[in-house]
């Protein structure tokens, strides 16, 4: 079976179990921390993968290694551990966060900036972005990058809206040189 199928069924049966136990915000925000943690740290997963552990070494470290985080997290890495599928724990938080998302209509954004976002304008391009990608809002991760000269580009799933000012005129020369 492909990874991707795999970590479906594991990411579908913790969002299940979240939400028969009322958990489905604390795990969304545990998930999203570990992910960033897996996705800094690659070399965590490959010490999971070593086959010098023993399952019982490897449920161990991830019991040491996420010490306040539910049960329901905490025992989907464990069976992971047990069927030896360490390699698609980032991908079974991504999964929950969609399901998560797809439920309450939230798209994942990335919007990329000149300078740091305010409050207000993040809820700005939310209003406005959100819809055209069929949700009622967006959950945005802001990177500033100040290559871009002005204006922002956002980023949700594969689509890409760029009002940028590299965009514009980087669009523009294409023009005048066609």
């Amino acid at each position: 079976m492909s990874n991707p199928v795999v970590a479906e069924r594991y990411a579908l049966a913790l969002y299940q179990v979240a939400k028969e136990q009322n958990l489905s915000d604390k795990i969304d925000e545990e998930l999203r921390a570990i992910k960033k943690v897996l996705v800094q740290n690659p070399g965590f997963i490959s010490l999971l993968q070593s086959p010098k552990l023993s399952v019982v070494q490897k449920r161990n470290l991830i019991e040491q290694s996420l010490p306040n985080v539910s049960s329901p997290v905490t025992n989907t890495f464990m069976i992971l551990a047990d069927r030896h599928r360490e390699d698609v724990l980032v991908e079974v938080a991504e999964s929950y966060i969609n399901h998560l998302n797809e439920e309450r209509g939230i798209a994942e954004a990335t919007v990329y900036s000149v300078r740091s976002l305010t409050a207000d304008e993040s809820k700005a391009i939310s209003a406005v972005f959100a819809p055209k990608v069929g949700k009622q809002t967006l959950n945005i991760e802001n990177i500033v990058d100040p290559n871009m000269l002005g204006g922002v580009k956002v980023r949700i799933g594969n689509r890409i809206f760029d009002g940028s000012l590299l965009g514009k005129l980087d669009r523009l020369g294409r023009q005048l040189t066609s």
